[in-house]
């Protein structure tokens, strides 16, 4: 087991110089653009591409770190970049590790190779779990996946919203409920490969942030799958759900921590991000302080200023120590017994919206103009205290975990 370090070793630092010069020298050159385009930027997708960023091999070789920090150092050092442009370029992971964590070897083979592309026609994947009424909800989550035992076909029929590179993607993995009387115990996942008909792309959504990040709803109409998309096979699921229901009595609590646990070993990673956003506004911040005279002096002069930027570096590394620390945890087994996963996720979260709130300020005028890059990263560190689980959810997860009490 590998012990808790806050120092970085060499290849780790290897990688974030690495990560940081491609964030510094193609992602924020590129950000103010895509961000007015609203537009996927393909061109920057596929420079990551070539240079192995946007690659499963990249993502499984952070993830493996066996100290933990392989994916929040590569999560930070992106997101310092562009929160947009790297949402863009990690997004296709999240149907990745849909795959990775719930599929056969021989659909981790077959499909994962298809979500990436290479660097010459590079793709994109798309995770579809939300609905219009199933966000944080799941158990009220609609969409239907029925089987065809005479076909050996699945047909999936429902809404699906919010879904980073919905309706653009080569392979989308759509999350659809097959037993209704089980809750969010009878989901499963499925694979619908490239121009599968009856999948269509419903509204794209105009962001207040993220706008270089494709998100839009996914319309599915009577989509027929072939058997061998079910995740992890009929038979797997068929044993599962067995088990569900003879759980449903007396150990369906049991069922529910386990997925608990999943999601969050998940949160850390998003904690990563909004740090990088963080980072990025501060040191914008703390240069304009440094260089900006006013009444014949640098406002970093003025206490007033020292003290805003005293806090705003104060919490980034609070934020990053909990998210360090949840990752750690994540990787070598060490259970949340304090939800220390959604903590990492809250805190870092509250952290970037804060500080890009205040690098606004310390900016004043120029602050609130497109000339400079903290009016974007305020309007982007608005999603983190909204996806992956909003801050409420959050606090909901910790207050229960910490009580023992269902809190609502």
């Amino acid at each position: 087991m590998a012990e808790f370090t806050l120092e970085l070793n060499d290849d780790q630092k290897q990688v974030r110089d690495w990560l940081h010069g491609f964030a510094a020298d193609v992602i924020r050159p590129a950000a103010s653009e895509w961000d007015e385009r609203e537009e996927t930027p393909w061109p920057v997708i596929q420079e990551a591409a070539k240079v192995g960023i946007y690659s499963l091999d990249f993502y499984a070789q952070q993830f493996f770190d066996p100290t933990g920090l392989g994916i929040p150092m590569a999560m930070e050092e992106l997101f310092w970049g562009d929160a947009g442009i790297a949402l863009s370029i990690v997004g296709t992971g999240l149907a990745a590790v849909g795959v990775l964590a719930n599929g056969t070897e021989e659909q981790i083979g077959t499909w994962i190779p298809q979500m990436y592309g290479d660097a010459d026609d590079v793709k994109v994947a798309a995770f579809c779990s939300s609905e219009p009424d199933a966000g944080s909800d799941v158990a009220s989550m609609r969409t239907r996946a029925v089987y065809d035992q005479a076909k050996d076909e699945w047909v999936l029929n429902g809404t699906k919203t919010w879904a980073t590179n919905g309706g653009i993607a080569n392979v989308h993995v759509v999350v659809a409920v097959v037993d209704p009387e089980l809750g969010s115990k009878g989901h499963a996942s499925f694979i619908v490969p490239p121009d599968t008909p009856g999948l269509s792309q419903g509204q794209k959504f105009k962001k207040h942030g993220i706008r270089a990040s494709h998100t839009a709803e996914v319309v599915l109409e009577d989509v027929r799958v072939p058997g061998h998309c079910l995740l992890g096979g009929k038979e797997k699921l068929d044993h599962r759900l067995a088990r569900a229901r003879e759980r449903a009595a007396t150990g369906g609590e049991r069922v529910k921590n386990a997925a608990m646990a999943t999601f969050e070993a998940s949160r850390p990673a998003v904690g990563a991000m909004a740090v990088g956003t963080a980072r990025a506004a501060y040191e914008v911040a703390l240069d304009y302080a440094k260089t900006r005279t006013q009444f014949g002096r640098p406002i970093i002069d003025n206490q007033g200023v020292a003290f805003q930027l005293a806090d705003m570096r104060t919490q980034i590394d609070a934020a990053r120590l909990l998210v360090w620390r949840a990752s750690w945890m994540a990787t070598t087994g060490k259970p949340f017994e304090s939800a220390e996963g959604s903590m990492s996720k809250l805190y870092a979260s509250e952290t970037a919206k804060k500080v890009t709130a205040q690098a606004v300020q310390i900016l004043g005028g120029n602050g609130f103009t497109r000339e400079y890059p903290v009016e974007r990263m305020h309007r982007d560190a608005a999603i983190y205290t909204i996806f992956e689980g909003t801050s409420e959810i959050q606090r909901l997860v910790i207050a229960r975990t910490l009580s023992g009490m269902p809190i609502r």
